[in-house]
């Protein structure tokens, strides 16, 4: 019997406060709104405990603080099913050290990105969730993707029992291996659309048809349910709080930090999920000094930080980092709902000025509560040059997303003289973006070259330059059959998921 239990409660408003279970089989609460825990309790294991600890054992101890509903013979067998030989190697997310950087390498599960780190469990997560509420209804997820969830959700989710998945993605806006990714994978229960728009016009459509309730009415009579594998669903956001704690407690265990001892966290940002985990562990007991918010040239976080308006009315930039080309920043409201003092009603009116005017300004009073936070952001030079330095400077290889994190991080330490150890989070294999890194090592523009040479023989090229290892999720990819070849425009996403479902 859990000693505590949380429960979820809605950001816009919803009064039912629900258990894990369901919060996860839901993804999106009724109103519109984002799952968040009533409470954030403190760690019951100190620092140097975890420090003794597995990944396995770490993860198990930090998410049954917050999946009170799940018996531990569950979490258990969940954790060790979905960290297991998919990942290349027993730490499972390895920490590198340069200088005051410290690469938190979060890439090594089968699909070389971060989500492989919420992704791999989710799945067991859910289907126990099923289990525990005995649910009927086969669970139909559905997913949007700037690149990395898609790829990691298909493999998660296929041939699942009681479940199929279906990604959207958009069909110009991921890298080549991306999309290779997505559109190989076999699985009879999974289905890839390309649509002709960026990830927030994928993103807007996979919401609207989540409340669309004459769609939610024939799924019923169907029998089928929606879920959602995106960052949305408290079941990805819990895992994610897993690795920033084992990150520290594996650099107290090696003596880089002392125990108490407060980081940096830095996270290149898209949807916010990946930062809004390290802002969670930090509530719960870990160490923190200040969050580092990286963002591309896709700058909405960063000038949301800086001003405390949240404008998503601007161009669009396809950049080297796409999974982080979004301009909504889905996640961000549980953190306003947060600074709001929980107050859903607020939370809710500024989400809807959002969609009305695409833009909205928090209170002076709000904007002190983002003391901890630093937004900063890097120009596709900046992300260049950042990859040169790491190599150059300590033989190390990042890819595209990471060197946005690292370049804000340079950026960060000039401005403040803040020189503490920073945990970085490293969030993509280089071999998912090789041309860009071939070309930041070469010192030529990172979009050069484009169509001249394939994404293996980049590979190759990368591989005996920088006497790397091409992972082996890459070349399995060199002979994978293409199997998925649909694509709508953002209009007929409705259309394709009813002909899938056949509805």
């Amino acid at each position: 019997m859990k000693d505590h239990q949380v429960l979820f409660r809605s950001t816009r408003g919803d009064r039912e406060n629900v258990d894990a279970s369901s919060a996860i089989l839901r993804g999106l609460a009724p109103d519109g709104g984002l799952y968040v825990p009533d409470h954030l309790p403190r760690f019951t294991r100190t620092m140097r405990d975890f420090a003794q600890m597995s990944y396995q054992e770490c993860a198990y101890e930090v998410m049954r603080m917050l999946l009170t509903d799940f018996s531990d013979r569950e979490l258990k067998a969940s954790v060790t099913a979905a960290y297991d030989e998919k990942f290349d190697t027993r730490a499972i997310a390895p920490v590198m050290c340069c200088g005051n950087a410290y690469f938190l390498e979060l890439w090594h599960g089968a699909t070389m990105a971060f989500k492989d780190m919420a992704l791999s469990i989710l799945p067991y997560l859910m289907t126990c969730a099923a289990h525990r509420k005995k649910e009927d209804k086969e669970i139909v997820i559905l997913t949007a993707t700037s690149g990395d969830t898609g790829k990691a959700a298909l493999a998660g989710f296929a041939d699942v029992p009681g479940t199929r998945i279906v990604v959207f993605y958009p069909k110009d806006g991921v890298s080549p291996t991306q999309e290779r990714q997505m559109v190989t994978q076999a699985g009879d229960n999974v289905h890839v659309i390309g649509v002709d728009g960026n990830f927030d016009d994928a993103q807007n459509g996979v919401k609207a048809l989540f409340t669309d309730e004459a769609l939610i009415g024939r799924m019923s009579e169907a029998g089928y349910r929606f879920s959602s594998a995106n960052s949305i669903n408290i079941g990805r956001l819990v895992p994610q709080i897993v690795y920033y704690v084992y990150a520290y407690a594996k650099l107290l265990r090696e003596g880089e930090i002392g125990n108490g001892y407060e980081v940096n966290i830095c996270v290149p940002t898209g949807n916010f999920g990946n930062i809004l985990a390290a802002y969670y562990a930090q509530w719960m007991g870990l160490p923190v000094r200040k969050f580092l918010c990286a963002s591309n040239s896709n700058k909405v976080l960063f000038d949301f930080f800086q001003t405390g308006v949240y404008d998503r009315n601007r161009a669009f930039i396809l950049t080297d980092s796409p999974s982080m080309d979004i301009l909504i920043s889905s996640n961000l409201e549980r953190l306003i709902y947060h600074i709001t003092g929980d107050d859903a009603e607020k939370d809710a009116a500024l989400m809807k000025r959002l969609v009305r005017e695409g833009r909205y300004e928090i209170s002076a009073q709000m904007k002190e509560e983002l003391q901890r936070f630093h937004g900063g952001y890097a120009s596709e030079e900046a992300c260049a040059q950042a990859i040169r330095d790491a190599y150059d400077e300590y033989g190390y290889l990042i890819d595209t997303h990471t060197a946005v994190g690292y370049a804000v991080h340079k950026q960060y330490v000039k401005e403040t003289g803040d020189d503490t150890a920073t945990i970085i989070a490293s969030t993509a294999s280089p071999y998912k973006f090789t041309r860009a890194v071939l070309n930041a090592l070469d010192n030529k523009p990172m979009r050069e070259g484009a169509g001249k040479e394939d994404d293996f023989a980049l590979a190759e090229r990368l591989s005996k330059k920088t006497g790397t290892q091409i992972p082996a999720p890459f070349e399995a990819l060199r002979n994978a059959k293409v199997r998925h070849k649909d694509t709508c425009d953002v209009d007929g996403m409705k259309a394709s998921l009813k002909r899938i479902l056949s509805l």
